[in-house]
């Protein structure tokens, strides 16, 4: 598959649900949650990182959203002014076992989002027609990720069997278990 795309790591986040701190930074094997994901799309032409810059992630460019905290729609019109490819990569910051396979998968559509065990699409794992997104955030007002992306009709791809998020404390435990016992 050419390199056609770059990548837009959203991590700006509070991480409530989290309990706070530095959630992108957090290890799970050793390796923080960011760097992992950054890894899954290491054959991106652009990595892009909307959030405070980081010195374990060389060559990204990192940009802030405004405001700051002001949710993903902010964060995806900064990330997006950086991208030059034809198509991006849309990603949150804590998924552990994101792979360079499961972003392929999503590359074999011109838009994708996958779609966790519950039937709920995770807006923070797709792929997307750069342009597309584009024309949906100069016409967009509202501040739901959803409200954007739904209209954009992607392809719901099923996530991997070991796929989840780290929303919680107890997420991040959960991931580090199956490091360890692997």
């Amino acid at each position: 598959m050419p390199v056609d795309y770059d990548a837009v790591i959203l991590s700006g986040g509070e991480g409530r649900r989290f309990g706070g701190g530095d959630k992108p930074g957090a290890l799970v094997g050793g390796v923080p949650l960011i760097v992992r994901v950054a890894g899954a799309v290491a054959d991106a032409g652009r990595l892009v990182v909307v959030g405070p810059a980081r010195d374990d992630l060389p060559g990204a460019v990192f940009v802030r959203e405004e405001p700051r905290g002001g949710g993903p729609v902010p964060a995806l019109r900064a990330g997006l002014e950086e991208v030059r490819s034809p198509a991006v990569a849309l990603l949150a910051a804590d998924l552990p076992f994101l792979t360079a396979g499961v972003i392929d998968g999503l590359r074999r559509h011109d838009r994708a989002v996958l779609v966790d065990r519950d039937g709920r699409d995770q807006w923070l794992t797709g792929v997307w027609p750069a342009d597309a997104l584009r024309e949906a955030l100069a016409a967009y007002r509202g501040a739901s990720l959803r409200g954007l992306l739904e209209p954009l009709a992607a392809v719901r791809v099923p996530v991997p069997d070991d796929w989840f998020d780290c929303d919680t404390p107890q997420d991040l435990a959960h991931a580090r278990k199956i490091v360890e016992e692997s």
